[in-house]
């Protein structure tokens, strides 16, 4: 699971392992040692009707509307947005990257521009 961060703006990008975890499991959670401090990020899924967050003690968590997950975990839709006061909210799968990298992409989805360039 991956967040991004930029003024009132918040993605989280999820791997199809990660998807299919926060399905069986309707809580996904990660931790930043800073050493001193450590920053949790988490999504929990829950009744709600809508996206928000919250940010309480060292915790930013997403609450995503369980009733979504369905139709996200089966199908080629790539995410959600919402609002949360006055933060921005954008929850969606992590595909491959285009650009070479080292990073370890096993587990991302398929990048939808890969099929469109061939």
């Amino acid at each position: 699971m991956k967040i991004r961060i930029k003024g009132n703006f918040i993605r989280y990008r999820l791997t199809r392992p990660e998807v299919e975890g926060l399905s069986a499991q309707s809580n996904l959670s990660e931790t930043v040692d800073f050493g001193n401090r450590k920053l949790i990020y988490s999504i929990s899924c829950t009744a709600d009707d809508a996206l928000s967050a919250n940010f309480i003690g060292d915790e930013i968590n997403l609450r995503f509307p369980e009733a979504w997950l369905a139709e996200w975990k089966s199908t080629d839709k790539v995410g959600y947005k919402g609002t949360s006061g006055a933060l921005s909210i954008l929850l969606e799968k992590d595909f491959t990257c285009l650009d070479n990298v080292e990073e370890d992409q096993r587990d991302q989805y398929p990048n939808p521009l890969l099929s469109q360039n061939k």
